[in-house]
């Protein structure tokens, strides 16, 4: 690495884009991924499919709950 850098050409801001979507990787323990992915395979879907289903099924629920 060098001791200095030139930024007199730099340009604020050029890589930017306010419309970029981050996604953001989640990390499961190893027990739990064994499970879904257990799961998915006899589903015939993909781990991450099932992980948004079980997902979507427990934020209805709390939805439901907390009204």
């Amino acid at each position: 690495m060098k001791d200095e850098y030139d930024f007199s050409k730099a340009e604020r801001g050029r890589f930017y884009r306010s419309d970029a979507q981050l996604n953001v990787p989640v990390y499961l323990e190893p027990d739990v991924e064994a499970w879904i992915a257990e799961k998915a395979k006899a589903k015939g879907v993909a781990a991450q499919q099932l992980v948004n289903e079980l997902l979507r099924r427990d934020i209805s629920l709390i939805q439901e709950v907390t009204g």
